[in-house]
């Protein structure tokens, strides 16, 4: 299968026709399975350039946390802490994305060379926002979202949760080229774990061709959630602690890259660079035989 990749993406990536792997750079003291590790700028981007190097194709820095229940980080805070990182990382070459709700947060992370707005509320969070990422023309994640972290377990009630997502989503896209956005830009993200109760992220992984049916692609973030804890619990029921679950995260990684996913955002990069290598040399074989039985075909049609 071809990728469709958004614009405006460097080329160097927009030719690989493989799932992307982005990296996660949390600059944060909370955030739930990372929390403090690289909390100073320096230490920030020495773990960035350590991602890139383990085959992360795009960094996500992030200055607020999003766990359940976390409380909101000042708007100077979260750019104090964000943007000499970004400054860093594209100085030493690297494809960022900025993982925040503010625009004016965005906004200078552009300014600053990211690449990618990386926000988790779809625009909700900040109205402003939009018109950010329409005046920058900058790639944009658009994550379905029911709510900030200190209330989205509140929200986490579905009918038909693939049915209901998929229909937030459309209904955030046609609001985001209203508001100036071209549909070029927009990456879409089921919000993995954000207002979704265990069970129902599955379905949602399962059908991700429901996403996809909206035209854009679909990014995927499933790295050391909450989830996949309770999927590894131990004999007692203990949830797997955010470490322990790497493996269960490049599994994901292989699945969704094999169901046509444009990127994974993880955690540890080794695992999954791996797995959407082994996705993209499996499809592109399955595809190669179907390819050659087709022809086949034909010729025995035409004789």
């Amino acid at each position: 299968m071809t990728r469709l990749h958004p614009e405006p993406l460097p080329e160097r990536l927009t030719v690989l026709d493989r799932t992307l792997v982005m990296g996660v750079v949390n600059v944060t003291p909370d955030s739930f399975s990372d929390g403090g590790r690289w909390f100073e700028p320096a230490a920030a981007a020495a773990h960035g350039l350590a991602l890139v190097a383990q085959g992360a194709d795009v960094l996500d820095v992030g200055g607020e946390s999003t766990r359940p229940g976390a409380e909101r980080v000042p708007p100077d805070e979260e750019r104090r802490r964000v943007l000499p990182v970004v400054r860093e990382l594209v100085a030493a070459g690297a494809v960022v994305s900025v993982d925040t709700t503010r625009a004016a947060v965005a906004r200078d992370a552009v300014a600053a060379g990211a690449h990618v707005v990386n926000d988790v509320s779809g625009g909700l969070a900040d109205p402003a926002m939009v018109d950010v990422v329409a005046e920058t023309g900058v790639v944009y994640v658009a994550m379905h979202w029911r709510g900030h972290a200190d209330v989205m377990d509140d929200h986490a009630t579905y009918d038909d949760v693939v049915v209901d997502v998929r229909d937030e989503l459309a209904a955030r896209l046609a609001a985001l080229e209203a508001a100036g956005v071209r549909r070029e830009q927009v990456v879409l993200d089921p919000g993995l774990g954000f207002a979704k109760p265990g069970r129902d992220n599955w379905p949602l992984l399962a059908h991700l061709d429901a996403l996809q049916a909206l035209g854009r692609p679909v990014l995927v973030g499933a790295s050391r959630k909450r989830f996949l804890g309770h999927l590894l619990a131990g004999p007692d029921g203990t949830p797997a602690p955010p470490d322990a679950r790497d493996g269960a995260t490049a599994a994901i990684s292989a699945l969704s890259a094999l169901g046509g996913a444009w990127c994974v955002r993880v955690h540890d990069v080794a695992g999954s660079a791996d797995a959407v290598r082994v996705a993209a040399a499996w499809s592109a074989a399955r595809d190669e035989r179907q390819d050659q039985h087709s022809h086949t075909q034909d010729g025995d049609h035409r004789a």
